[in-house]
């Protein structure tokens, strides 16, 4: 299995989407640093907020196969600037979470992921576990 470094800001669900990804039931433990796992890298939103941090994440991407950027479709804002998959030495997916929800914008999530460079982007949610099995199977498939 391909493991998978989960970037995004506060809240958008790359912590309910590691759990979902391990088979577990989604509930809130904020994320207070950067936690590595056998097959996913979970981040602070606050790496990616803040500039500073901004090494930290490029240094632990070198430890995953792929780079996942989080982006909730609840948000009316993205962090994430045009082209910075061009910036990754590993392939750069785009994860849309909260899909389920009702004021989700998976359209303008898309556009935000696809503007940033993902070359596979999956919609999902982590409570219905929508999308989820398509995201395994992409990281379960060989390099």
């Amino acid at each position: 299995m391909k493991k998978i470094i989960l970037v995004g800001r506060s809240g958008c669900g790359k912590t309910s989407l590691s759990q979902a990804l391990k088979g577990e039931l989604a509930h809130y433990d904020k994320t207070q640093y950067i936690h590595t796992a056998d097959d996913y890298i979970d981040t602070p939103g606050e790496y990616c907020e803040t500039k500073l941090f901004g090494g930290a994440l490029a240094t632990y991407s070198y430890e995953s196969d792929v780079v996942g950027l989080v982006q909730s479709a609840t948000e009316p804002f993205s962090l994430f600037p045009p082209a910075v998959a061009a910036s990754a030495n590993r392939p750069v997916i785009g994860i849309i979470t909260k899909a389920d929800e009702e004021l989700a914008r998976i359209d303008l999530a898309r556009a935000w992921l696809q503007n940033a460079g993902c070359e596979q982007i999956f919609t999902v949610s982590s409570v219905t576990r929508a999308g989820i099995d398509k995201l395994m199977d992409y990281l379960k498939a060989p390099l």
